[in-house]
């Protein structure tokens, strides 16, 4: 009894088998053949069948042979999307992009410059990775944008620049606080500035805008005593332009309480080097201090400087 099962198990998959090579040996023989309106039916076929890897294969091979044809539009036009449904956005951009610049009048031309732009975003990785694509994705939208401004995917376009830019902006800000959290202050004030420039309507103003008197405290702070009331002043200037900007904001009270620090570091800089002027120990004791500084610090200038 179980002998004859196992015979008809084996003989079932003898004919799968030998149906699955034959399957195969067709379409080698059809992908080596030389009958390239036949190929060409048969990628279309692969391709509504949603058989994208072997429609690639054939279109890989029918691209050069119809290159200057009248097929070669419709060809190229499956092509890209067969390289989009793979999810290998980079080819697919390419050819989105060779199609729209090589068939202009096309009334696919449109849609391709739009999806070459859309594979980029597609590329885009997550904010804390380069952002060399998200730039890039960007730009194409705004040409596609810029050259079909009266296209219905104008408001997708838009939508999907705002998306990208969310991300610039988040990386912006990411980057600008780890400056502070390392103790690069002087960098992480530059930063938050730079971010605030490129982004004024960033939701992170409020906060980047307190944390730049914070770390224009730390880098006056961390100063040689000789330069810290100029650093101490800049701190409460950024101080009194966030209260008179944000007189409800909940680090209200906390930005107050660095002007009240600047101030009082100030007197105390004063202090000492009015000490300094008498004292000439404590002087010779400050210059050397001065000049013994280390040439690489932690910052763009010197952490005691």
């Amino acid at each position: 009894m179980f002998k004859k099962q196992r015979a008809l198990v084996g003989s079932l998959l003898l004919v799968l088998f030998i149906a699955l090579a034959g399957c195969k040996s067709k379409f080698e023989k059809l992908r080596t053949s030389n009958d390239n309106a036949k190929k060409y039916a048969e990628a279309i076929k692969y391709f509504n069948k949603k058989d994208y890897g072997k429609a690639l294969e054939l279109f890989d091979d029918l691209a050069q042979r119809y290159r200057g044809q009248a097929e070669a539009e419709d060809l190229f036009y499956y092509y890209s999307y067969t390289n989009y449904r793979l999810k290998d956005y980079t080819s697919a951009r390419y050819h989105f992009k060779q199609f729209a610049d090589s068939y202009p009048n096309s009334a696919r031309a449109e849609e391709c410059r739009f999806m070459a732009a859309y594979c980029y975003y597609l590329d885009s990785p997550i904010y804390s990775l380069d952002q060399e694509n998200t730039q890039k994705a960007i730009d194409a939208l705004q040409l596609f944008i810029n050259l079909y401004p009266k296209s219905d995917r104008v408001a997708e376009a838009s939508k999907l620049i705002t998306n990208l830019r969310d991300k610039l902006e988040e990386k912006s800000y990411t980057n600008a606080k780890l400056y502070l959290t390392i103790g690069y202050y002087q960098s992480a004030v530059i930063a938050f500035g730079n971010s605030l420039r490129d982004f004024p309507d960033t939701k992170y103003a409020e906060e980047m805008e307190f944390l730049t008197i914070k770390a224009q405290y730390l880098y006056a702070k961390n100063s040689l005593e000789i330069k810290q009331e100029d650093r101490y002043n800049t701190a409460i200037g950024f101080s009194d332009q966030f209260t008179e900007k944000y007189p409800t904001s909940k680090y209200l009270k906390e930005a107050q309480g660095l002007k009240q620090n600047c101030l009082d570091g100030i007197q105390q800089t004063k202090r000492i080097l009015a000490e300094a002027e008498t004292n000439q120990k404590l002087f010779k004791k400050i210059e050397e201090e001065r000049k013994g500084q280390p040439k690489l610090v932690k910052d763009t200038t010197e952490v005691k400087n």
